[in-house]
């Protein structure tokens, strides 16, 4: 991506933001601007809310992918391979990685720039680590808020990887078109996707470290698990696909990104399910956005309001459901 000569200045916190210059910056590619604002959403500053209204009404063109699966599987190297893949073709690339985080900083200890160290020097290509920050859902809260920034810049494709948190990662479906489903051959006599109850997470189920003596009977066990799923939900079109890769040496690289482009050309000619599918994100990303409202309005300096409310509940001469309800006919009406 070519770099452009100046940058939109970034305000110190506290102050407005230059929406026209700022968007600019990012839809000529501008890098630095890019990783300023994801710094800023990080630290939950209320004046990127106006830039973020206006970034996300010039979004949409990216093609978001989400690789999820429990840690150890191999999330990073492959995102490497599929870096490399892509840029050998030209697309440009953007990754967010969502790393656990320190019980003491908060901030993220894996640091996935590291693993891609190779793609570090390539301007078609950027990797941002985010931490979770406690989140259940393998994403961090500003996860959207930065995928809203990267969609706004026009990159070819945009890569999600989660924590890696088992039955928790279900969030990933509600922020990527096509999630990728990682798992290995060392799960056992039953596959882990199907212990933790996540296997309608996956669009594309992959089976890294295939050099493995049991990658074939883990192959075997998705498809009869996907099988079964289908005679549960028989209107569901689409048939997730078994992919074997072994990350390390770029085994089955290409066979995977041709299933990610299959699954995006059955997306374009299945408008229905498409639009429903986007309808569902939009859902899930309000219900983020006004619980994070929520969130800040309880813990803000004036949350004095909230005590004489509470006081009847602790006497036990209300409850929290009625209490809640309340609240939330009032903030409706």
């Amino acid at each position: 991506m070519n770099q452009p000569q100046t940058h939109a200045s970034l305000h110190a916190p506290g102050t407005t933001v230059d929406i026209g210059a700022l968007a600019n910056a990012l839809n000529a590619g501008d890098i630095r601007t890019c990783a300023r604002l994801i710094t800023r959403i990080e630290r939950g500053e209320e004046e990127m809310v106006p830039l973020l209204q206006a970034l996300y009404r010039r979004g949409g063109s990216a093609r978001v992918i989400g690789i999820t699966g429990p840690p150890g599987a191999g999330k990073s190297t492959l995102i490497n391979q599929l870096v490399t893949h892509w840029r050998r073709k030209g697309l440009r690339v953007a990754v967010l990685a969502v790393d656990p985080s320190s019980p003491i900083s908060g901030g993220a200890i894996l640091g996935d720039r590291l693993r891609m160290a190779a793609h570090s020097g390539d301007r078609g290509v950027y990797i941002r680590s985010m931490a979770s920050r406690g989140q259940l859902g393998g994403l961090s809260k500003a996860a959207g808020d930065a995928l809203t920034v990267l969609d706004a810049m026009n990159w070819d494709v945009v890569l999600i990887e989660t924590v890696g948190v088992g039955q928790n990662e279900t969030d990933i479906m509600r922020h990527a078109s096509v999630v990728l489903l990682l798992q290995t051959p060392m799960g056992g006599d039953d596959v882990q996707a199907a212990k933790a109850g996540i296997i309608e997470i996956g669009d594309i189920f992959v089976v890294n470290k295939s050099d493995h003596p049991d990658a074939d009977r883990t192959v075997q066990q998705l498809q009869h698990v996907l099988s079964l799923s289908r005679c549960l939900h028989p209107d569901k079109a689409w048939a997730p696909p078994v992919v074997k890769t072994k990350a390390l040496d770029g085994e089955g690289i290409a066979d995977l990104a041709d299933h990610i482009d299959r699954r995006f050309a059955y997306l374009a000619d299945q408008p229905e399910t498409a639009h429903n599918e986007l309808r569902a994100r939009a859902k899930h990303r309000v219900g983020e956005i006004l619980r994070d409202l929520l969130d800040k309005r309880m813990r803000s300096d004036d949350g004095q309001w909230l005590e004489t409310l509470i006081e009847p509940m602790i006497r036990r001469e209300s409850d929290p459901y009625t209490l809640a309800a309340n609240l939330l006919a009032r903030m409706l009406a």
